[in-house]
């Protein structure tokens, strides 16, 4: 049972996490066979939100995770917004580990990275769709200490990086001491956020909130177990059928492109296999400059300065353009931008009309996990002098 609570909240964490605070990073590692140098000369923005989730998967934590996997989009949406003090846009990165699961490696104390920093939304949400819950133990200090060592935190001191661990077993457990993992992240400008699944006062009991307090992040306790109410509006079919005809706007590119274009479908599915909303509030983010697939479709790559059609590999163009002359390839990459563009414009259009819609009908639609975690980042942020529109 502690774990289920655990898991439910590091699941919402990821979700919020996940899409909070974004500006999109063009920083994906590209593959041998995607858009040649362009991808890996891009200098994306200079400052950075780095947010690594932390998420305890032992035991029954299912429900947590669906509710994470529902509210990550609502996180995204959220922080599409964010300004950096000089007023550019943040590039947003995402990293997830799993910890306290009796299938992971007692030797590396039953803590996995699921995935390093990232701003690719589609795999994030496939990892987190990909998820299993078994009984373990859980070393809070342990993976903190691990994340700080295995990711790349930049030593940028503008950079906004946050840990959010959740759980529901005492903060203490495991041989690494809780508070040399957090004297390692104040060393990193790393702020860590605990979310304590349960009681209030038993997680500070067990010391989730001096964990938290020893790098100036925020403790939040909350219950695992509520249920998400999302209100449905006149605009959500729209939305629907919206979102497959900008599916039909990416054009795959390279040996990764059709895995890549496949995964956005899966990811989809896996919105809609939770609850028809889900999509829609997934089709709001791919409509939002956060969602950006450089690495593997041409659309999104040519944006890129260095772009040059002359130079894609022939043999790596899908099927339609295949045969096609520079000049043809360049004129439908160009009609597939200008659909994709009023294709967006029209999501964007739609989701004001429905966000009206919501808040005229329903106070709250945001999950207890979903609100605390937004309330932590933009506080912290305003100490770095990040901003909303």
């Amino acid at each position: 049972m502690r774990n289920a609570k655990q898991l439910l909240t590091t699941g919402v964490l990821a979700l919020t996490l996940i899409v909070p605070l974004a500006c999109r990073a063009n920083t994906e590692k590209s593959e041998p066979t995607v858009l040649l140098a362009d991808a890996k000369t891009h200098k994306p923005s200079k400052q950075y939100v780095k947010i690594a989730l932390l998420l305890d998967t032992s035991n029954s934590m299912d429900g947590l995770i669906n509710q994470a996997k529902a509210q990550l989009w609502d996180i995204v949406n959220e922080f599409t917004y964010a300004r950096c003090g000089n007023d550019s846009r943040p590039s947003l990165q995402i990293a997830l580990y799993e910890y306290g699961n009796d299938h992971l490696s007692s030797r590396e104390g039953y803590i996995r990275q699921v995935i390093g920093f990232s701003s690719d939304l589609d795999e994030i949400s496939e990892k987190l769709f990909s998820l299993t819950t078994n009984g373990g133990e859980e070393y809070c200090g342990q993976v903190i200490n691990t994340s700080l060592k295995q990711l790349e935190w930049g030593k940028n001191r503008d950079d906004l990086k946050m840990i959010f661990i959740a759980g529901n077993e005492p903060f203490t457990q495991g041989k690494l001491n809780y508070r040399d993992a957090a004297y390692q992240a104040k060393e990193k400008d790393v702020i860590v956020n605990t979310i304590f699944c349960g009681n209030y006062e038993q997680g500070i009991s067990t010391q989730w909130k001096k964990g938290a307090e020893l790098t100036g992040g925020d403790y939040m306790a909350i219950d695992h177990n509520r249920q998400i109410v999302h209100i449905d509006t006149p605009y959500d079919d729209i939305i629907i059928q919206l979102n497959s005809k900008l599916n039909n706007t990416y054009i795959s590119y390279g040996y990764a492109g059709e895995r890549k274009k496949q995964m956005q479908v899966a990811q989809d599915a896996n919105a809609e296999a939770l609850e028809e909303v889900v999509v829609v509030k997934r089709a709001v983010s791919k409509s939002s400059r956060l969602y950006n697939n450089s690495s593997w479709d041409l659309v999104d790559a040519s944006a890129d300065k260095e772009f040059d059609v002359s130079k894609l590999k022939k043999d790596e163009l899908p099927t339609e353009l295949k045969g096609k002359s520079t000049a043809e390839i360049e004129k439908f990459i160009e009609e597939k931008k200008a659909e994709r563009t009023q294709i967006q414009k029209q999501i964007q259009e739609l989701n004001a009309k429905r966000e009206a819609y919501i808040a005229k009908n329903q106070k709250e639609e945001a999950g207890e996990l979903e609100n605390a975690m937004i309330s932590a980042i933009k506080a912290q942020a305003a100490k770095k002098n990040y901003s909303w529109e």
